[in-house]
């Protein structure tokens, strides 16, 4: 009885092993390469799948999402014998899992080994500094290359990223001393022409300032001219109106010769020869005494023989006018 249970149990386990070897579940996004007695057969796509056990074999299982594969640095001459560290990311996908299984034996080292001689090669046709500004152009033309050559391993290569571009030590330093240079140019010319323009501005603005302050003095004057002019005509108009005497004109003049000698810088003036005609109206206004123009007779025109002005005298004529010598005011 004992060697018939191990051997129910032996084929037990065979058939276990036999379903499990026949049925096959691949994800999804994942494709299986079946093999018969060491030849391709099929692929297993996403889902449930049979295969004959102990004959069909599975060779491998393929992811067909993106990969993101970044690199390592690798030294790239320039054109102008300058030696820099270029870091790569490669974005590819699996399109056909037969071709990468069996076109190539290593597809990740091989995209590799091809990026690095891709690079070296388009970053030998240029300078550092091309090779600096122009990432858009070496990520576009590396992936064009990788693409056309990974077609036939059934892999495409959707995108090519340049991470760091890492020049010498040396050349970085050249290179921030320029920059420095460059930025402390830049601030002087900003400087100078920010000071320019505030002496254009502030010239504008004093010049501005002078237009109207000189309208505003030429206005003031003519204003005040104008005012000046209407004292005057009113004055006159008010002289005129009033008509005044000779002897009230003799009056006002008579008043104004002190002011005329009142001033500190006068130290010389000269009495005007119609002084004489002045106390004339003068004498006319206070009635005095033989004063000249006035009608009052002196003591000899009474007879009386005092120490008076003889007749004959005051009848005469008026002498002439005749101005007075200078004299010093002090």
């Amino acid at each position: 009885m004992q060697p018939i249970i191990i051997v129910l149990i032996i084929l037990v386990v065979l058939v276990f092993i036999a379903l499990i070897r026949t049925v096959q579940v691949i994800p999804q996004a994942t494709a299986a390469i079946v093999e018969r007695f060491g030849r391709y057969t099929r692929t297993l796509s996403a889902g449930l799948n049979i295969v004959v056990p102990f004959i069909d074999t599975i060779r491998n299982r393929i992811d067909l999402r993106e990969q993101v594969v970044p690199f390592p640095p690798q030294p790239v001459i320039t054109q102008d014998n300058l030696v820099v560290n270029i870091d790569t990311v490669i974005y590819y996908q699996v399109t056909d899992a037969r071709a990468a299984t069996y076109e190539v034996a290593s597809y990740i080292q091989a995209i590799e080994q091809l990026t690095v001689t891709t690079l070296r090669n388009i970053i030998g046709g240029m300078d550092l500094e091309r090779t600096l500004t122009s990432r858009e152009e070496i990520n576009h033309a590396l992936r064009g290359v990788l693409d056309e050559a990974t077609g036939k391993w059934g892999i495409r290569v959707n995108r090519v990223e340049l991470k760091a571009i890492e020049p010498p030590t040396s050349i970085q330093d050249s290179m921030e001393k320029q920059m420095r240079a460059d930025r402390d140019k830049r601030a002087a010319i900003l400087t100078a022409e920010g000071t320019r323009q505030s002496q254009i501005l502030t010239a504008e603005g004093e010049k501005q300032s002078q237009i109207l302050r000189a309208e505003g003095e030429a206005r003031a004057a003519a204003l005040r001219a104008e005012g000046e002019a209407q004292a005057i005509r009113t004055v006159f108009e008010s002289i005129h109106a009033g008509d005044p005497d000779q002897k009230l004109l003799a009056y006002q003049y008579l008043q104004m010769l002190p002011k005329i000698a009142a001033g500190e810088s006068n130290k010389l003036w000269i009495i005007p020869s119609e002084l004489n005609d002045a106390l004339k109206g003068l004498g006319g206004i206070v009635n005095i005494p033989g004063a000249p123009g006035s009608g009052t007779p002196g003591p000899a025109a009474n007879g009386n023989g005092g120490g008076g002005v003889p007749a004959a005298r005051q009848a005469a004529p008026p002498a002439p006018r005749r101005e007075a010598p200078p004299f010093d005011k002090d």
